[in-house]
């Protein structure tokens, strides 16, 4: 998952609201909307949030990452890996009262596979020859060659299915309405205001981390935009929220000092931030040109100055928490902050102190992503670089790095961008030919990375997720950064009960028990 976000909405005074809050409502705040309601037309992350509310996928992440199941009781691929058969629960209700079967699967994966209306994660689901319907409750994947990342992908909320019943609604579907068998359906949606969403009272847990095994204890999660982050702590202190996301990073240890208040950190996020270059044009389609900016770049500087100790330093291309992260193996490929040998190869290319080399730094808005990128562009300046920012919502940077790879000439670029994923398969979609921002691609990498998507064998694939990190490593094509780096901190009313932040960063609200009103204090 991209950490693909909607623009910012105008500011939310939820101040107009508040009298409407009612007592078995929950109120979440967040700095940004749901863009559509399909999970085949996005890749943004407030989406994707609410997917995993919305809808169900097949399986399921326990808390230590491993796969279990969940609309599926259990799964088995084939033994030369062509073919993935799910056996389904019985009797599992989607929100408009109609069965979930295999038909549904089938329409799910049929319509996330079209070729003239492809889904926005369409490699993620891998070579799909078939999806067949073996019995009402079993349907059988086809794959033209093994595809080791389609099982976890199940269990991922970009995988969420559908019910095909959604057909009914027409061009209702994503933009206003849906229909799945999540624990929550959706009553109302309010573009960059409010989404009001309502117990699925026939809900049954498969597989998720939570105790609740039936409908959420709480009648609504009502899921507002309120894009300022002091103006989200104010209404958490004021009892019109019960929890929210990205508090203001100055109020934390204010936050953590309030009895009225809690504070939870994701863990295993699956998150990275990183540097990347547009490689099409000069400079940065010279390997020195890219050292350079690594050897000039002091990330642990750069990290405690903006986050204190909030963050950790990333060395490599797959997130903490994702199989085949291994810190000591990455940091050995990994290029060491020496601003003198940055300054050497800047001297190689011609650059100087009378001829600086002048670049564009890409970036998106929040989460201190202003800060630290400020920082970075006072250390390249250090050495020689003159760092031009360009700050933009999360939509834009992705259209504008595909953009700045496709021009030949004007002035060079590289962004600090992030991506957050559950699998090492991440690398494929952003580094195989064309690449997910068309920008570096190499024959030998290819080969490398389809290797880490046909090799079922464990230790086998992860010797070739090594080579793929030593190469982008080594050709400096990505400067891993720091993890986590987005939508993980989360505040909350301390009487609240049963609220939970699952594995890679995803809230899950089955369990909450609402505070009584004689818990909760005057403002």
């Amino acid at each position: 998952m991209g950490c693909s976000q909607a623009p910012p909405p105008s500011q939310t005074d939820s101040s107009v609201r508040s009298s409407d809050q009612q007592p078995n409502h929950l109120v979440w705040l967040r700095p940004g909307d749901v863009d559509t309601l399909d999970p085949h037309r996005t890749s943004n992350v407030f989406s994707w949030q609410v997917f995993g509310q919305v809808y169900d996928t097949l399986l399921a992440f326990d808390d230590d990452g491993m796969v279990r199941p969940h609309l599926a009781q259990d799964w088995t691929v084939s033994e030369d890996g062509l073919s993935v058969t799910f056996n389904l629960r019985d009797n599992i209700q989607c929100h408009d009262d109609t069965v979930f079967d295999a038909e549904d699967v089938k329409f799910t994966m049929d319509r996330a596979l079209n070729p003239n209306n492809p889904s926005a994660t369409y490699t993620n689901w891998g070579p799909i020859a078939a999806v067949n319907i073996v019995d009402p409750l079993t349907v059988t994947v086809e794959f033209t060659e093994p595809f080791s990342a389609f099982v976890p992908f199940m269990a991922d909320p970009f995988a969420s299915m559908l019910c095909d019943s959604v057909v009914e609604q027409g061009s209702a579907f994503g933009p206003r309405s849906t229909v799945g068998t999540g624990p929550w359906k959706v009553l109302e949606w309010r573009h960059g205001d409010e989404l009001i969403l309502g117990r699925h009272d026939s809900y049954t847990n498969g597989g998720q981390p939570v105790d609740n095994p039936g409908a959420p204890h709480v009648e609504q999660l009502v899921v507002r935009t309120v894009t300022d982050a002091y103006a989200r702590l104010t209404d958490l202190e004021r009892n019109d929220a019960h929890v929210i996301v990205d508090p203001p990073i100055a109020e934390l240890n204010a936050i953590q000092q309030n009895a009225q208040l809690s504070l939870q950190l994701a863990q295993k996020t699956g998150q990275s931030v990183f540097f990347q270059f547009t490689v099409s044009r000069p400079p940065f389609d010279d390997l020195r040109a890219r050292q350079a900016v690594a050897h000039a770049i002091n990330p642990e500087a750069a990290i405690f100055q903006t986050w204190g100790n909030l963050v950790q330093r990333e060395y490599c291309p797959v997130a903490r928490g994702v199989f085949g992260n291994d810190q000591d193996f990455c940091q050995q490929f990994s290029y060491e902050y020496n601003p003198e040998k940055a300054k050497a190869l800047l001297e190689e290319m011609g650059y100087g102190p009378e001829n600086p080399l002048e670049v564009r730094l890409l970036t998106w808005l929040g989460d201190q992503r202003e800060a630290i990128v400020g920082v970075f562009q006072e250390q390249l300046r250090q050495v020689g670089i003159e760092a031009e920012l360009d700050i933009m919502d999360i939509s834009t940077l992705n259209a504008r790095v595909r953009l700045e790879n496709q021009r030949k000439v004007g002035k060079g670029a590289l962004d600090l961008m992030g991506w957050a994923w559950y699998d090492p398969d991440i690398l494929y979609a952003l580094w195989h030919s064309p690449g997910a921002y068309s920008g570096y691609t190499h024959p030998d990498l290819d080969v490398l990375l389809e290797q880490t998507r046909t090799t079922l064998d464990p230790d086998e694939r992860l010797k070739a997720i090594q080579a793929v990190q030593t190469h982008l490593l080594q050709e400096a094509v990505v400067i891993p950064v720091y993890t986590p780096g987005w939508l993980w901190i989360y505040a909350t009313d301390t009487h609240l009960e049963g609220f939970k932040l699952g594995r890679f960063s995803r809230p899950l609200f089955n369990d909450v028990v609402l505070p009584s009103s004689k818990d909760i204090p005057t403002p």
